[in-house]
């Protein structure tokens, strides 16, 4: 792998990507933890001026990928190309210590195979009282206290005239943490007038993979559940989890993908709303404001709910932390960026916190315990179904996850 020297030259080193930036701005101040100074290292590893140590793969381990920069920057530099292809060159070039050679395997072994991670949940209260390995207690710290016993048929046929076929992503974190957000999502989408395919032997979409470099992995793990969703005869792929859609789009996997909102907001909402008088902090995750360019459609779904009103927290351009394995590699900066936003969800006054993707609502969720604030956790999707149903807010609110 090398990294394109004409995607480096794009970028004028104007610093408008700083403001936007988590590393440089709430976390280090350092012009190497920000996009245009990561910039550099690259330009330096490009012209063989820069040898990959330990120092310099620091700093982009460091970089979140949450593509604030992307959106901020005036001269349409594609930093999220440029971030894959060099980590991609670490991956295959630079000898990491033992503990991270370690903690990424652990990763790789477990998160993409929803029964080793919901062995590996099971597991993970014990790890509170035993005296663990320094870099394995992120794993112990961000497990959250729920457990998911929903999960979406196979198939969900259309109510009244069919307008579309699709296949719904059911996801790894997804489908053990949030296996109700996969239920509600084909409900929702059936009320609007799709069939819903969902096949439970579907695999890991490789969105975590390319993530950390391992780029060839996730694209033909993208394309496997494509083909997998087009031979249950899906028109197009479904996505509830913002950065399994983001990966997805980028990867052209040969059937259109779109995030549930989209679909929604694309179709015409036609199922009768129920009112659920409350207040939603909705948080843009990441990968659907800034890689997808998703921002107005989540809240047209929300706002089409009858007495719901919503609620911005602040700082909206700035990642939570979360990032696909962020939080379990860099789990100090992760907090940090964690505690920052579950400060400004909490300032909103709000009783739901709102996230379209599920990395986001483990992050934001277990930040808001540790502030003593805990409160409850919804995918939008989540929502929209309970308003279908008819749930009333007592039920949204007793059922909910904190």
């Amino acid at each position: 792998m090398t990294i394109d020297p004409a995607l480096i030259d794009d970028c004028v080193h104007c610093g408008f990507c700083l403001p936007t930036c988590p590393t440089y701005g709430p976390l280090w101040q350092q012009e190497m933890d920000s996009p245009r100074g990561r910039i550099w290292l690259m330009k330096g590893l490009a012209e063989g001026t820069l040898e990959l140590t330990d120092t310099v793969v620091e700093h982009f381990d460091r970089c979140l990928g949450c593509m604030a920069c992307v959106t901020s920057c005036p001269s349409g530099v594609r930093y999220d190309r440029l971030i894959e292809q060099t980590r991609e060159l670490i991956e295959e070039r630079h000898d990491r210590t033992p503990d991270q050679w370690l903690l990424r395997s652990i990763v790789f072994a477990v998160l993409p195979y929803p029964r080793r991670m919901r062995a590996a949940l099971a597991v993970a209260p014990l790890g509170r009282h035993l005296p663990l390995p320094r870099n394995l207690k992120p794993f112990v710290e961000i497990a959250p206290p729920w457990r998911s016993n929903g999960t979406s048929p196979e198939e969900t046929p259309a109510v009244g005239e069919r307008r579309a076929r699709v296949g719904l992503l059911l996801g790894c974190v997804q489908r053990v943490l949030f296996g109700d957000v996969n239920a509600a999502t084909a409900r929702v989408l059936a009320a609007e007038g799709c069939d819903v395919v969902a096949p439970r032997d579907q695999q890991c979409c490789g969105a975590l993979h390319l993530h950390a470099g391992r780029r060839e992995e996730g694209h033909e793990r993208a394309h496997r559940l494509a083909e997998r969703l087009r031979r249950a005869g899906a028109e197009r792929i479904v996505v509830n989890a913002a950065g399994c859609g983001s990966h997805l789009k980028d990867a052209n996997v040969g059937l259109p993908v779109v995030d549930v909102s989209e679909l929604v907001a694309e179709l015409g909402p036609r199922a009768q709303r129920n009112p659920l008088a409350l207040r939603v902090a909705f948080q843009d995750s990441c990968h659907l404001l800034h890689a997808q360019q998703i921002q107005a459609q989540p809240r047209e779904l929300l706002r089409s709910i009858p007495g719901l009103e919503l609620a911005e927290p602040a700082e909206q351009a700035i990642c939570c932390g979360s990032a696909g394995i962020y939080n379990l590699v860099q789990p100090e900066a992760a907090r940090d960026l964690g505690n920052r936003k579950a400060a400004n969800v909490a300032a909103t006054g709000a009783d739901v916190y709102a996230s379209a993707n599920p990395g986001c609502l483990v992050q934001v969720s277990n930040a808001l315990r540790r502030a003593g604030r805990p409160m409850p956790a919804l995918h939008p999707a989540e929502l929209v179904d309970a308003s279908i149903r008819g749930v009333g807010t007592a039920g949204v609110l007793g059922a909910a996850r904190r």
